[in-house]
């Protein structure tokens, strides 16, 4: 479709046609998915020159790696549960999801499990999974990163000087669940909260004896945890018992901002045609009926929003701020 006519069409029926190209790519996806693995079944890949599917996929279909795997691991597990390829069209389930469940699916649970797979996030997914295999706990492990190396490197001005060799690419923070309640936590820290860390293990010896990081680290985010409460939704373990006075300004009584936070559950209350949002961080608290247009601060009138639909909520109401510059 060319650009003038996307123009052209309303906010309903751009957000119409977009659901019905999203569908239209499932439709192709499952296609693709069954010939996939009907190829592989065949292994006629290996005639076209190939010694495997993933290489037909990537050398010939010109998938990229991830894609591949994705699509391939979903056509061979199709293969075993037809039923796959229905909840792929609709979109009940994801490539991503198929392919982190293939290997956890039977002839006996795959029905119990695909249900509860409905809709969820690969985070989900990825608990889901460690209920079904539960993975033993890792030992603690604190370890210095090796620093950059130093190499020789001639300047163009024919001045020798050691130059920092390019870093290895960063290792990612990584979360995963090992069971239903136990995760697996990797991340890099500078050498200050490394001091930090030990310090606090230190202090804590009469407590915690063995200096288990894991230990120290729930210790240190149940305070921290609790400080931004306090800061940010007013949660205090004594509460006054007064009633707090009616607020004619923008600014939230705590009791007022501790019955907001409790009644929309601490996540964004805004409500589209597709349900709830499902955000609780950046969250921000709204005047319904705005301020601007006389609206009170108090719990009736105030939900939680998350940054972006706080914003939203404003040009709907206002109309978007434009940039004027001033000469």
């Amino acid at each position: 479709m060319a650009i003038q006519p996307l123009q052209q069409l309303s906010d309903r029926e751009l957000l119409d046609a977009t659901a019905r190209a999203a569908g239209a790519e499932r439709r192709s996806t499952v296609e693709l998915l069954t010939l996939l693995g009907e190829l592989d079944t065949r292994r006629l890949y290996l005639g076209e020159g190939c010694s495997s599917l993933f290489t037909y996929c990537t050398q010939v279909l010109h998938l990229s790696e991830h894609a591949a795997y994705h699509r391939i691991e979903a056509a061979r597990a199709a293969r075993q549960f037809p039923v796959l390829l229905d909840l792929l069209a609709d979109g009940t389930l994801t490539l991503t999801t198929i392919a982190l469940l293939r290997q956890h699916l039977t002839t006996e649970n795959h029905a119990r499990v695909l249900e509860a797979a409905r809709h969820k996030s690969k985070r989900e997914v990825e608990h889901q999974i460690a209920s079904l295999a539960p993975q033993p706990d890792v030992k603690a492990l604190v370890r210095k990163v090796a620093e950059p190396t130093l190499v020789e490197t001639a300047e163009p001005q024919g001045v020798d000087q050691p130059q920092v060799a390019p870093p290895s690419k960063p290792v990612r923070p990584f979360v995963a669940p090992l069971t239903e309640t136990r995760y697996l936590i990797k991340l890099t820290v500078s050498a200050e909260t490394h001091a930090k860390l030990r310090r606090a293990q230190d202090l804590l010896r009469y407590a915690i004896p063995d200096g288990d990081p894991a230990v120290v680290l729930d210790r240190a985010l149940t305070i921290l945890v609790d400080q931004l409460e306090r800061a940010k939704v007013a949660k205090v373990h004594r509460p006054h018992a007064r009633a707090s006075k009616p607020s004619d300004s923008r600014h939230v009584p705590a009791a007022v901002k501790r019955a907001v936070w409790a009644r929309d559950d601490g996540r964004c209350a805004f409500e589209g045609p597709q349900g709830r949002c499902r955000e609780t961080g950046r969250l921000e608290f709204h005047h319904v009926i705005p301020y601007a247009s006389g609206g009170p601060t108090n719990v009736a009138n105030l939900a939680l929003r998350c940054r972006a639909h706080n914003g939203f909520e404003s040009e709907r109401q206002f109309g978007r701020w434009t940039h004027t510059e001033v000469t």
